[in-house]
């Protein structure tokens, strides 16, 4: 998003004009950026046989992920829906990794039909596994690490009280279960949890996976999950992936030789991939002063982006409409009947009803955990491609609420 001669635009797109055409709330993803992030990944992690799995939660439009299959991403899903929208799309099952956790065994069976890589993060679950298929489907080890990383307990997934993996606690009754069972594990999995900047969080649970790798003859692949932080507000920086590149390759090269064989090196990044691609836009209904606040009240809430309710998240705010003069303190709030804030004490340039904002880096976990909470319909997604404008998801319509409901007679 840039400010051009007073106007904001994307690949030379004017957004207000966006916002005149399709109307607001507006999700409005930049594809220049998705690409930008994939080959930043790539070039950083170019020193290891790197496989990137984007994890399609974070932004799971079909439109976003064939985009992404032309830059040459795998997929890692956590449901068979997902999986399922994977192939659709055209992904070949070799190149999605399903890393569910908490699911019955009945999922498992219907993810080994479709014939995707399985990830198992449960011993139970890995019993089961080996007295229905033996050594005839190969699978995929999520270790818990134990290691507490991320920016809060809500996003770190390796810490010992999370439900993610197997704990590496565990490792001698998990190789007695394999070795009964004669299960084939082609990978092991870690992922230590999200928006991790010290590069230390994952050169430890390299060190974990390399140590454990030796307990498995078979592996074709190591995963280290993701987790890359972006930048949320000025000032803020994101996790260095060329020195975490530089650094992990002197140990996977060393690795590769104590193990006899090169594997390849996976990770699964959503966020880095698609949150500073997307921004929510949203026009302001009413302006109210309170005795502490001036809240200017927006025409969207937590049903269409949830994370600074749900995580604290910072999410800058942009005035779209009024790029100049005076800047003031509001607090940018929902329309929702709950406690509905999108940024508290936020300077705008003077903002007027009527006046669109955007609410940057709301690519990830975005549109893909809105709702219809109170009964309000989910925006518009707009893709920015190659400096044209792609409507990807319509605006929904009352009547989109019931499809799926039965009407009794009373």
């Amino acid at each position: 998003m840039e400010l051009k001669n007073g106007r904001f635009e994307i690949q030379g797109v004017d957004l207000e004009k966006l916002c005149q055409k399709y109307d607001s709330p507006l999700y409005i993803y930049d594809a220049q950026i998705m690409k930008k992030q994939v080959d930043t990944l790539l070039r950083g992690l170019s020193g290891v046989n790197c496989k990137i799995k984007y994890a399609m939660k974070a932004l799971s439009n079909i439109s976003v992920l064939k985009y992404l299959k032309t830059l040459g991403v795998g997929l890692d899903c956590v449901s068979i829906q997902e999986v399922r929208t994977g192939k659709m799309v055209g992904y070949h099952p070799s190149d999605i990794l399903f890393t569910p956790n908490s699911i019955s065994f009945e999922e498992i069976k219907e993810a080994v039909a479709e014939r995707v890589v399985i990830n198992i993060d449960n011993i139970s679950i890995l019993e089961q596994f080996g007295h229905e298929y033996g050594d005839q489907v190969e699978c995929c080890i999520r270790l818990n690490p134990h290691i507490m990383a991320g920016g809060s307990v809500k996003i770190s997934t390796g810490h010992i009280d999370s439900k993610f993996g197997i704990s590496i606690y565990q490792m001698r009754h998990l190789l007695r279960i394999i070795d009964n069972y004669k299960i084939k594990v082609i990978g092991i999995h870690v992922h230590t949890g999200s928006d991790i900047l010290d590069i230390g969080a994952f050169l430890q649970g390299a060190e974990i996976i390399f140590d454990a790798a030796h307990s498995f003859k078979d592996l074709k692949f190591l995963d280290f999950g993701s987790g890359f932080k972006v930048p949320y507000q000025e000032g803020d920086i994101s996790t260095d992936v060329s020195e975490l590149g530089d650094q992990l390759a002197i140990r996977y090269k060393d690795f590769c030789i104590e193990y006899g064989k090169e594997l390849e090196i996976w990770f699964e990044p959503g966020k880095f991939i698609v949150s500073e691609s997307g921004i929510l836009v949203v026009r302001v209904n009413s302006l109210k002063t309170t005795p502490a606040s001036v809240f200017a009240a927006v025409n969207s809430g937590l049903n269409h982006l949830i994370r600074p309710m749900m995580y604290d998240a910072h999410h800058e705010v942009v005035n779209l409409t009024n790029t100049e003069g005076h800047k003031r303190i509001y607090t940018v709030v929902g329309y929702i009947c709950e406690t509905d804030t999108f940024g508290s004490d936020r300077k705008l340039h003077d903002v007027r009803e009527g006046d669109l904002l955007a609410i940057k880096n709301a690519g990830a976990y975005g549109m893909s955990m809105a709702s219809n909470y109170n009964s309000r319909l989910k925006p518009a997604e707009v893709m920015i491609l190659d400096g044209e404008d792609h409507l990807i998801r319509r605006r929904e319509e009352l009547e989109d609420l019931f499809p799926t409901q039965l009407e009794i007679e009373c």
